[in-house]
């Protein structure tokens, strides 16, 4: 099921993450619902990005707003009044999280607490859908996909923050958000693919980064299985699942969102499916036994957002990233990054 126009036209939403890939794509999509947007996030986190490349701020209010500034947080939330809260900020990369474990915990973990501490005792708010990720759960390496009741848990720091924001979301929504009618709900989702990412240590951004300078691209973990999916399904599930909380508020829970698992793929494949039919692009693949540990299997079992909310991914594995690596060709070959992230919205939201 699409996200519905009716619905969201007029709605005062208010988008954390904003200028990240998955932020960007979704203020921009929000808009071609007619929501009235707000966003809250730092400055855009890469050179290019797609918040700039697609003049977001020209198109809604932007606001640069550390979510660990807890007082400057719940001032802009007062302001704004949100009917809804989507929380897409994050330090998002497994990476960068080794690198500086601590600003991953406070942002993930407090940032998390101080977006939700800002909605207590604002009545206008009745929905809040809290990002976190595929990778909260406790990851034993079984051969079987992870359920919403499965133990959490993590191993690097951004896991392990994720997992934890997951427990202060059950918290707030028990303790104080429930009881004033604000429906709140964790959404699971990660390895998306999708036009307008130049973050490091992604899989197709770096990918582009090294095609596009005719460079080898190098993979260390080829054989690492991932439940990928373009970046508007995710999104969708975001906005369906808004949608179905301001009807149905005991829907409030945890929803993983992701392909079948059966389309779970290697990080090889991904590549082979990016670079066919480019043979000039080359890959080497050369296992480092000395990068830091990350999970080497990962689905996710997604029947409770199906039959609870309706959400069924469109595009198959293929699909995404043919059209994945579509848009970067265009927009490297000087296409509007604006235009092409509308014309990809506008194909989701069409007939099969």
């Amino acid at each position: 099921m699409q996200p519905n126009a009716s619905f969201w036209q007029g709605k005062r939403v208010l988008l954390t993450g904003h200028t990240g890939f998955k932020g960007a794509w979704l203020a921009l999509w929000l808009q071609c619902l007619g929501a009235d947007v707000t966003g809250i996030a730092l400055a855009p986190p890469t050179t290019p990005n797609l918040f700039e490349l697609a003049k977001l701020a020209s198109t809604m209010r932007s606001h640069v707003c550390d979510i660990r500034d807890a007082q400057a947080l719940a001032a802009l939330a007062r302001h704004v009044q949100p009917d809804i809260v989507l929380h897409l900020a994050a330090q998002a990369l497994v990476r960068a999280s080794y690198l500086d474990p601590l600003r991953t915990y406070s942002t993930n973990i407090m940032g998390t607490a101080h977006v939700l501490d800002a909605l207590r005792g604002l009545d206008s708010t009745r929905v809040a859908v809290m990002v976190t990720t595929d990778k909260v759960y406790r990851n034993l390496e079984h051969p079987y996909p992870y359920r919403e009741d499965d133990m959490l848990g993590g191993h690097d720091p951004y896991s392990a923050s994720k997992a934890a924001s997951e427990l202060v979301i059950t918290s707030y929504r028990d303790a104080f958000l429930s009881q004033q009618g604000l429906a709140v709900a964790s959404a699971r989702a990660g390895n998306v693919i999708g036009g307008g990412d130049w973050a490091q240590d992604r899989l197709i951004p770096d990918c582009i980064r090294a095609w596009q300078s005719g460079q080898t691209l190098v993979i260390r973990r080829p054989d690492a299985i991932r439940p990928w999916q373009h970046v508007l399904e995710p999104l969708a599930g975001y906005l369906r699942l808004a949608e179905a909380l301001w009807q149905q508020p005991a829907l409030a829970g945890a929803y993983n969102l992701g392909p079948p698992t059966d389309e779970a793929a290697t990080v090889k494949a991904v590549v082979e499916l990016a670079r066919s039919p480019r043979e000039t692009y080359a890959v080497s693949y050369e296992i480092d036994s000395n990068s830091p540990h990350e999970a080497g299997w990962l689905a996710l079992e997604t029947a409770k957002a199906r039959t609870q909310l309706g959400i069924h991914p469109r595009w198959t594995l293929t699909e995404a990233v043919q059209r994945t690596m579509a848009w970067y060709e265009a927009q490297h070959a000087g296409a509007d990054a604006r235009a092409l992230c509308e014309a990809d919205i506008a194909a989701y939201e069409g007939p099969p």
